[in-house]
């Protein structure tokens, strides 16, 4: 039932859920079945990346959305394959991605699109209405915060709603995971750094997901499970806009008695989370282009809710 509640990450959820169960009842999974949820999550994470180009903030011209359009429906038969870990499944799907990639002017490695592309221009305008916030030190929720987490999120009910690690409110998502990849905790957090790392790794996926994928080769922590004593569990899996987690508890019959979960975007925009500190100190007045830009910067975390924006000048600031 879960793919059917959350239309946004439906397959991480369900792989999130079914971890934390297994976890509670003391089951070991084969390794099949992990490559199998593995394919599935780097699958649907693509796809839901590259759903945020198409209807986030760049202006793409008509090749570049048919392009994206067909990425999408490539990795949507990944993951509709009663297979999605057959290597022939995934040449197939990952022959039809790089085609639709080359079209959008991703051709390196690294994910930078071609001068003039459609996506670079994106980032170029991204880069000069940016707010231009003063570089800070960051804070990143990793797979070392998962005991952390979970112990929280099973001993208080509100902790799902408003999360913090002794007062840290850490970012999660794809300029998370590049930062952590680079080991780097300070630099500029605009739109354009976190659109160029979501392209950065529509690439690298692209390139896992190919037909050596294999479980020794995936990322760390992109799902992780916590036995958490008799028919208690957890989970934890790393999605499209960060880290998910849940939480199970079973009764003596075996029958669920509680569920928690946690999501990204509880992280990303909690009222001191990481796009609040983005945004604090922020010149607006002097910039009319300043609201445009302070749009961009909410819809560079991609939230799985819908937003509006309302500005509201304080006649005494």
């Amino acid at each position: 039932m879960l793919p059917r509640i959350f239309s946004l990450c439906a397959a991480a959820h369900q792989v999130a859920f079914l971890s934390a169960i297994e976890a509670a009842r003391g089951e070991t999974i084969s390794l099949a079945t992990r490559q199998h949820r593995i394919v599935m999550v780097v699958a649907e994470r693509l796809a839901e990346l590259l759903r945020g180009l198409f209807v986030g903030h760049c202006a793409l011209d008509t090749t570049s959305a048919a392009a994206i359009r067909a990425l999408m429906e490539g990795v949507s038969a990944l993951l509709s394959s009663a297979e999605p870990s057959c290597g022939q499944v995934r040449r197939e799907v990952t022959a039809r991605v790089a085609i639709a990639l080359a079209a959008l002017g991703i051709t390196n490695e690294d994910g930078a699109p071609a001068l003039g592309n459609p996506l670079a221009l994106s980032v170029a305008a991204l880069e000069e209405d940016a707010l231009n916030p003063t570089p800070m030190q960051q804070s990143f929720l990793s797979v070392a915060d998962d005991r952390d987490v979970i112990e929280r999120l099973v001993d208080d009910a509100g902790f799902c709603r408003c999360p913090h690690l002794e007062g840290r409110v850490p970012e999660t998502g794809a300029w998370a995971r590049q930062m952590m990849r680079d080991q780097l905790t300070l630099g500029r957090s605009g739109p354009a750094e976190r659109l160029k790392a979501r392209i950065a790794e529509i690439v690298r996926l692209h390139a896992w997901l190919g037909p050596g994928a294999h479980v020794e080769t995936a990322e760390d922590g992109i799902i992780e499970s916590y036995r958490l004593g008799p028919g208690r569990g957890a989970a934890a899996v790393e999605c499209a806009r960060g880290r998910l987690y849940h939480a199970v508890e079973l009764d003596r019959q075996g029958q669920m008695s509680r569920f928690q979960f946690l999501a990204p975007t509880e992280w990303n925009f909690h009222a001191r989370g990481p796009l609040v500190r983005g945004l604090q100190g922020a010149v607006l007045a002097a910039k009319p282009q300043a609201q445009g830009a302070v749009r961009a910067m909410v819809g560079s975390f991609d939230p799985c809710v819908g937003f509006t924006l309302n500005f509201r000048e304080i006649g005494d600031a």
